[in-house]
């Protein structure tokens, strides 16, 4: 494998990865390992991610810390040429919001503040497209949508908003950074949790599905991107990292097929959904557990939403999305592998 980029000047480059045992994080790692970067990440007395190698996790130098500390961030970040700040917390419920908040928004900020304090050669900051906003009428978004307040957008995006405006103020005052704004992200994880979970409910024939359209890309792409950034001098710039924009059903089905498993076949309305998240807030009360479904997850999955790529190819000729449903294939594969063999299935 190339290592073409891996070093400058002096050596090899040192990367910090914040929230590298997340489902993206993690994948962002096996990319800078393989390509011979060194690279040092934060857990937080988190499990390792049981998906990635484990010739990969040993390669990396874990740090015991929170972005929250600021104490433990300064450490972590000595000595380190390029932040790759993937840390964050995505939910829809509304217990989460308050953490949520601090994370995302207070957490970005002190990323920040150390990596200017530090003189960070290179920041990249993923945050999601759900930052730039959605309206209630949907339509296509590309790079040169404004936030507006609507409420079709989510706490998650507001709180990816406004940790993007703690990024912007950083580049303002001397940061040479990138910021990616990845759709829903789709690969195979531990599909109890973030959008992995949409696996776990087709292959356990889920029978509705909604009108709604989105923007999907497999997590594997979306780390190649990060990794071309750390090798790129781009500044002062964001990029949708989009592959395709899908109907949820045609999603559905494509995962459903790969698993081979009934399709789901009842269309949810407006009125259903509701009827719907509100019966899973009640249940999860009872249980003391996550609700599956919001208010917030329902007004997405019933949005028209159609996202650009173009500013992403223009910039990079030579890079290419994985088509969809070959990432779909890839995932379901190695899903169907592992159903059974551990605590996470």
């Amino acid at each position: 494998m190339s290592n073409q980029g891996a070093s400058t000047g002096g050596g090899i480059r040192r990367i910090l990865v914040t929230g590298g045992t997340g489902f993206l994080g993690s994948y962002i790692i096996k990319e800078l390992i393989e390509k011979g970067f060194s690279v040092r990440a934060i857990r937080r007395g988190s499990k390792l991610p049981f998906y990635i190698p484990e010739e990969i996790l040993n390669k990396v130098q874990w740090i015991e810390g929170d972005i929250l500390d600021v104490v433990s961030l300064e450490e972590a970040m000595d000595n380190i040429d390029t932040v790759i700040h993937s840390a964050a917390v995505v939910s829809f419920v509304k217990k989460d919001r308050e953490q949520m908040y601090r994370v995302n928004v207070e957490g970005t900020a002190n990323v920040v503040n150390i990596a200017l304090e530090k003189n960070v050669r290179r920041f990249i900051y993923v945050s999601s497209v759900a930052a730039l906003g959605r309206t209630a009428t949907g339509g296509t978004v590309n790079e040169e949508k404004k936030w507006e307040a609507s409420k079709a957008n989510t706490h998650y995006g507001k709180s990816k908003h406004n940790g993007e405006l703690e990024v912007w103020r950083g580049i303002s005052e001397g940061l040479n950074g990138v910021i990616l704004n990845p759709s829903t992200i789709l690969g195979f994880g531990d599909w109890n949790s973030s959008s992995c979970a949409i696996f776990k409910k087709i292959y356990e024939e889920f029978e509705w599905y909604t009108p709604g359209i989105n923007g999907f890309v497999g997590v594997e792409d979306v780390a190649r991107v990060a990794s071309m950034l750390v090798e790129s001098d781009i500044s002062g710039q964001r990029f949708i990292v989009s592959s395709d924009n899908w109907t949820f059903k045609k999603l559905m089905d494509t995962i459903a097929d790969s698993f081979g498993k009934k399709k789901p076949s009842k269309q949810s309305t407006p009125l259903l959904l509701s009827f719907a998240w509100k019966m899973e807030k009640v249940k999860s009360f009872l249980k003391g557990s996550k609700p599956l479904l919001t208010r917030e997850s329902a007004r997405v999955a019933m949005s028209k939403t159609y996202f650009e790529n173009t500013k992403l190819l223009d910039a990079f000729p030579g890079f290419l999305f994985t088509p969809l449903d070959q990432a779909i294939r890839k995932a379901t594969a190695k899903y169907l592998e592992t159903v059974g063999r551990g605590p996470h299935y």
